[in-house]
């Protein structure tokens, strides 16, 4: 599989939702939970760096657009991502951190969950790192 290469990740028209995240309005940060809630994938992939990495909770990260979208193809489906709330923190290399809290439905359960982005100063995602919120017996439940 190839990640397409004409794909804007910052398209505007390409935006399927009105999407508002109390807090954030970089346009990146909202395709991704755009294209994650519309099952957009590999639209999703794109709008990582080439060396890029997404890190799901309890997992090693993920690293390039192409394993990202193959893995979200794998364990996404189904999944209805609800950001609420975030702040937008500028670091000293141009780079920006973003932190997004809100809640993950699946088709089994439903879990609080943070989202901390790290963009690069192009406006590519570096890294993103996905945390459950919940307590230890919440975590309990969700086991396999």
């Amino acid at each position: 599989m190839s990640i397409a290469k004409d794909i804007n990740p910052t398209n505007e028209s390409a935006a399927t939702t009105d999407l508002a995240i109390e807090g954030i309005d970089e346009p990146v940060v909202l395709r991704y939970f755009e294209t994650m809630n519309a099952g957009e994938y590999e639209a999703t992939a794109v709008l990582f760096g080439d060396t890029g990495t997404m890190q799901p909770p309890f997992e090693q990260p993920i690293e390039g657009k192409e394993a990202i979208a193959n893995y979200l193809k794998a364990e996404a489906k189904g999944m209805q991502l609800s950001p609420k709330e975030g702040i937008a923190e500028s670091l000293d290399n141009d780079q920006t951190q973003i932190q997004v809290t809100g809640k993950v439905q699946t088709p089994l359960f439903g879990v609080n969950v943070s989202w901390i982005f790290l963009l690069s100063a192009e406006r590519e995602i570096l890294h993103t790192r996905i945390k459950l919120l919940a307590s230890p017996q919440e975590l309990l439940s969700l086991r396999r």
